[in-house]
């Protein structure tokens, strides 16, 4: 076994897919659940995956973070960015001089408040492109893709950026890694701030069925356009085949339901701040036009609010 000591935080779909794989590569992975406490504690996770099915047993289960035994080299944070989720006083007992903080979630300007609250710890952005969803208690099913890049917040890439990236491709996880990482969450909004919304305001829909329709293929492309022209004028050079490319990666891949969706479904808060009202707040400072993505925050706003 690999001494390397990794916490994950958030042990939904994504940590628990993501802390499998890190426990398939020989690492030593404990587990902060709430939910899933007894089970998982019990019986493990089950993962039924496109690229193998697997089942972790973490190396420890706790429901209170003080309950760990040891400092982490590695906390892995996969909860859902939500203003009711303050990450850093989670994670506060358990953050050591040497822990670096990995941050697997959506959204862009997410970084930040970790930053301030660990000015001295390393924080590794990382970008999950994957289509995973839970469906019981310590049951997973992944359905497509896996992808992650992963670097260092704001720009560069540690000796621990590149021994995490090498831990994932030992358990067979495509995972690359980029020097300039807020780069690549615009890359990734471009898909995220049109699909999210648009699945749970157009009543529940899958991308297969967004993309069929003449219209909702038309907004989902304007939106696209809106978010490129943010990230261009706040400095980052995407190009506008972007645009197309996710068109055509999302119709080749199998329909799904995404993130948003289901959370909406089961009654969960929206990540709606981190996927639409940072971007429309930076569109604000930079005197920039986006009214679709303004449509869409103001939508999505009372869905959530009245979906609680």
């Amino acid at each position: 076994m690999d001494n390397t000591k990794v916490l994950i935080v958030g042990t939904g779909a994504i940590g628990s897919f993501y802390g499998g794989k890190l426990d398939c590569a020989g690492a030593q992975v404990s587990t902060l659940c709430r939910s899933d406490y007894n089970h998982i504690k019990k019986s493990g996770i089950s993962v039924k995956s496109v690229m193998g099915d697997f089942h972790f047993m973490p190396y420890e289960v706790i429901n209170k973070i003080e309950d760990y035994s040891s400092i982490p080299d590695y906390i892995l944070v996969t909860t859902k960015v939500l203003p009711g989720i303050d990450i850093q006083k989670i994670i506060e007992p358990k953050v050591g001089k040497n822990t670096a903080i990995v941050l697997i979630q959506n959204g862009i300007d997410i970084e930040k408040p970790v930053r301030e609250a660990f000015p001295n710890n390393e924080i590794i952005s990382g970008l999950a492109f994957i289509c995973v969803s839970r469906t019981s208690l310590g049951e997973i099913y992944h359905q497509d893709y896996g992808r992650l890049i992963i670097g260092n917040y704001p720009n560069g890439l540690s000796p621990k950026v590149k021994y995490l990236q090498s831990l994932f491709i030992k358990s067979e996880v495509d995972c690359t890694v980029d020097d300039n990482i807020v780069n690549s969450r615009w890359k990734k909004m471009i898909w995220n701030a049109p699909f999210n919304p648009i699945s749970v305001i157009g009543g529940g829909v899958d991308t297969k069925t967004i993309l069929e329709n003449s219209e909702a293929k038309n907004l989902v492309i304007n939106v696209m356009k809106e978010v490129l022209e943010i990230a261009n004028k706040s400095g980052y050079n995407l190009p506008e085949t972007l645009i197309q490319k996710n068109i055509e990666d999302t119709l080749n891949m199998k329909p799904y339901k995404t993130s948003m969706l289901l959370d909406y479904e089961n009654n969960r808060p929206l990540e709606v701040e981190v996927i639409l009202g940072n971007a429309v707040k930076i569109a604000r400072d930079l005197d920039l036009s986006v009214p679709n993505l303004k449509a869409l925050y103001s939508l999505l706003l009372l869905l959530d609010k009245n979906n609680i």
